[in-house]
């Protein structure tokens, strides 16, 4: 029996992860899919958003509040790229501007620092790519970018340091309470027995807790759609640029992402399957819409990608962080975790372990493992420091990924760290290859390549995203034997 299991490994439940690897016991994260952030924590805007929108008195606003303020020193403890760059929410129309009014009140309220009203004139004195027909702005000193999927990995690495367990492809079909105290977890893989159980399942939080306890709640999927351009295509924008909020949600932004990426997006629509992250046509014809009402400069024809992904929007629009509710001691959740999640992950983290440790009356271990620093990008290395990486180690001189100057040395790494890259997107996540303007074009054969040889698997097993995702379908000639791919 173990002491805690953790159920999904998106960014909440993998710093939750890292937080109880700090303390004595032996502790467990089921996952789904095939890698962390495979849900929400991959496809976000990657906002570390101050906390102004949240309604006071709410647990998104505490914890939005609180994450924000610990997030410059969990980046950097973790090796994560974090940059705070300001935001604006900007008003078109008197209506609009009655709304920022009532986020810069609401935002004092919360603790927000340094939050003040701007004229459209003074907005477009710092931000020259904005509308003319912008009329007032609210401006967020505190606002920040990061990488979503980088956070959630740098979580996972350093809890797996610290003895933390992931296994992957684990959909959990029923969760029974043992006579003697404590649970059974049981998944399509297999079943496990823990003193408790955190649910951190995302958009199947709802179904999780309905095994756990009779009070159900409602998690209603909502897809947002993004557009992603080439790093070349350069941001007419430095800070993030937010339109007033509705009742969906923060509405459609303009945003450099933390690696220099502009970043258009998301819309908003309520879907009955949370696993359909399609793109539509409707939603980026919307996205595109909304995005040039804010500015006009938007280099459409310079995109890369389109991507979407499904929030968690409990019925009732409140985080749920704590034991649950009807269910037997030991069962605790962090539910309904839909925008501002990223921005609240450490702060949520930091109390739900707490409560685990005091309801398991565990203690905090003496010596905890400083997290093991990330190989500095090639791209981001001059001449010396490449030269130096290659006499070190002679894979920095094959290069995989052209559009991001990504060297087998990083893919290797990417590989055989501590919860380490299986798929195609696993090593994408980790080393940006196949992120760039081609998408894999030139790439996706040699990390293929590269996955097979480290790990033993066979390129048909090779997925691009786990489940049924495979790249390669069958040999090219029968000549070349089952599980041969390329010809002689």
């Amino acid at each position: 029996m173990v002491d805690g299991i953790i159920i999904g490994a998106g960014v909440v439940g993998c710093a939750l992860a890292e937080r109880l690897g700090r303390y004595n016991g032996e502790w467990l994260v089921l996952e789904a899919g095939e890698d962390v952030a495979s849900g929400a924590s991959k496809a976000n805007s990657g906002i570390v958003h101050a906390g102004f929108d949240a309604a006071p008195g709410s647990r998104k606003a505490y914890y939005n509040v609180r994450g924000a303020r610990m997030y410059a020193a969990e980046a950097a403890r973790l090796g994560v790229p974090y940059r705070r760059n300001g935001a604006y929410v900007v008003a078109f129309d008197s209506e609009e501007t009655r709304v920022l009014e009532e986020l810069l009140r609401q935002g004092k309220q919360n603790g927000v620092e340094d939050l003040r009203l701007l004229t459209g004139d003074e907005a477009r004195a710092k931000e020259k790519g904005l509308s003319v027909e912008i009329v007032a702005c609210l401006d967020v000193p505190q606002s920040a970018v990061v990488s979503p999927y980088e956070m959630t990995l740098g979580y996972a690495y350093h809890a797996a340091q610290c003895g933390v367990r992931f296994i992957f492809g684990q959909q959990v079909t029923g969760i029974d309470g043992d006579p003697e105290g404590g649970f059974t977890v049981r998944t399509s893989g297999g079943s496990w027995r823990a003193r408790t159980v955190i649910n951190c399942a995302g958009c199947a939080s709802d179904k999780v807790r309905a095994m756990m306890s009779g009070e159900p709640i409602r998690i209603i999927p909502r897809r947002g759609e993004y557009y992603l351009f080439d790093m070349a295509a350069g941001c007419p924008v430095e800070r993030t640029i937010f339109q007033a909020p509705g009742k969906m949600g923060k509405g459609v932004l303009v945003t450099p992402t933390v690696h220099g990426n502009l970043l258009i997006g998301p819309s908003a629509e309520e879907i009955p399957d949370a696993e359909d992250t399609r793109t539509t046509a409707e939603g980026l014809a919307f996205v595109r819409e909304k995005a040039f009402k804010t500015c006009q400069a938007l280099p459409m024809n310079r995109v890369i990608t389109t991507f979407a992904g499904v929030r968690a929007h409990e019925q009732k629009g409140d985080f749920l962080v704590g034991p649950v509710p009807g269910a037997a001691p030991g069962a605790f959740e962090a539910a309904g975790i839909e925008s501002p999640g990223l921005s609240s992950a450490p702060a949520i983290a930091e109390d739900l372990a707490e409560q685990i440790a005091a309801y398991l009356q565990c203690v905090q271990k003496d010596r905890v493992p400083e997290p093991v620093p990330l190989l500095k990008p090639f791209s981001e290395m001059d001449s010396a420091q490449r030269q130096a990486a290659w006499e070190k180690n002679p894979a920095y001189g094959n290069l995989v990924c052209r559009c991001e100057q990504v060297t087998e040395a990083e893919i290797l790494d990417a590989i055989h760290r501590p919860v380490g890259a299986r798929s195609l997107d696993g090593v994408k996540r980790r080393t940006r290859a196949s992120m760039g303007r081609c998408q894999g074009g030139f790439c996706t054969p040699r990390i293929l390549e590269l996955l097979c040889r480290e790990t033993g698997m066979d390129p048909l097993e090779v997925t691009k995203c786990g489940g049924e995702s495979r790249v390669l379908t069958g040999a090219i000639s029968p000549e070349q034997g089952e599980g041969s791919t390329y010809a002689e």
